[in-house]
C-alpha cells in the first residue's frame, strides 16, 4: 500500500524527491515510462492507452493512490480515467490542481462560483500535447474570472533533458520564453506545467526577468499530497521499501536518475 507517482520518464523524479523530503516515512513506488518517452508529442488517445497501462502496474504493486506526475498525462488522460476507468477503492490524482490552488489561493473543493484573483496575465509553459489539451485554462476558469492565459508549446525542451543535454535544453527554455514573451510582454506569473522544468527553473526565471512570479510544481504537489493523507490516511500503507521500476532498460534509466536527483537511484525493470 506505497503512493505510486507515474511519469512518462524522468521527470516525475522532481515530484517524487519533494515528496520524500516532506514525507520521508511513506513509502513510494515510482514508475516511469521511459520506453514510450516523451508523451508531449503523442494524440490524447495514445497518451491515455499508455497511462492507464503504467497506473495498472503501480495498482498491481498494491498502490491505492496513484499521483499522475506528469502534466501530460494529467492533461490528456485524468479526466477520462476518473470518470470511467478507476477501480473502486482506488484513486488517481493528477498535479494541475495544487498549481491552480497556490494561483487561485483557494483549496480543492471550494465550490465558490469562480472568482477575480490577483493574478491577471499568466504565462503557461508546457509540452505541446498539454497545450492543446486547454486542461489548465479549464481548471482554472472553474476557480477564477479576468485571468489572461498564455500558453507557449516547448517542444524539445523534455526531450533535451532526458538525453542529459542540458546546453540545447538551456537554449530552448530561452527560444520559447522569448516567443511568449512576444505575445504577452509582461505576464505576472509563470507557469511551470511540465515535471522535467524544475530542472531548468533557473534559466525560466532568468529568461522571464524579475517581477514575474514563477509557479513550480513539486514542492506544491508534496504539500498538497500530504494535506490529503492527512484527511484519507487509509490511502497509505507502513513498511513497504520504495521502488523504482521502469518500462525502459534499468541500467540507462538508473544512470540518467543518478544525474537527475545526484544521489544513486536504482530502477528495476516493469513486469
Amino acid at each position: 500500500m506505497a503512493v505510486g507517482l507515474f511519469d512518462s520518464g524522468l521527470g516525475g523524479l522532481t515530484v517524487l524527491d519533494a515528496v520524500a523530503r516532506r514525507l520521508p516515512d511513506t513509502p513510494l513506488v515510482y514508475f516511469g515510462d521511459n520506453a514510450n518517452t516523451p508523451y508531449g508529442v503523442r494524440t490524447a488517445d495514445d497518451i491515455y492507452e499508455l497511462t492507464t497501462k503504467g497506473v495498472q502496474i503501480l495498482f498491481d504493486q498494491g498502490c491505492d493512490l496513484v499521483i499522475l506526475a506528469c502534466n501530460t498525462a494529467s492533461a490528456a488522460a485524468l479526466r477520462r480515467m476518473q470518470e470511467g476507468w478507476v477501480p473502486e477503492g482506488k484513486r488517481v490524482l493528477g498535479v494541475f490542481v495544487p498549481l491552480i490552488e497556490a494561483l487561485t489561493e483557494r483549496k480543492w473543493g471550494d465550490n465558490s462560483p469562480p472568482r477575480p484573483v490577483a493574478v491577471e496575465t499568466v504565462a503557461l509553459f508546457a509540452t505541446p500535447a498539454t497545450v492543446s489539451s486547454r486542461a489548465f485554462q479549464r481548471e482554472l476558469a472553474f476557480r477564477a474570472i479576468g485571468v489572461d492565459v498564455e500558453a507557449q508549446p516547448c517542444a524539445g525542451v523534455v526531450d533535451a533533458i532526458e538525453m542529459g543535454d542540458m546546453i540545447l535544453a538551456d537554449a530552448l527554455v530561452r527560444s520559447h520564453v522569448e516567443a511568449l514573451m512576444r505575445r504577452m510582454p509582461k505576464p505576472q506569473a509563470a507557469i511551470l506545467g511540465c515535471t522535467h522544468y524544475p530542472l531548468v527553473e533557473e534559466v525560466f526565471r532568468e529568461a522571464l526577468g524579475p517581477g514575474v512570479a514563477v509557479y513550480s510544481q513539486p514542492d506544491l504537489v508534496a504539500e498538497a499530497l500530504a494535506d490529503y493523507l492527512g484527511r484519507h490516511p487509509d490511502k497509505v500503507g507502513h513498511g513497504v521499501k520504495s521502488r523504482f521500476l521502469t518500462s525502459g532498460d534499468p541500467k540507462s534509466v538508473s544512470n540518467k536518475a543518478t544525474q537527475f536527483l545526484r544521489r544513486r537511484i536504482e530502477f528495476e525493470a516493469a513486469e
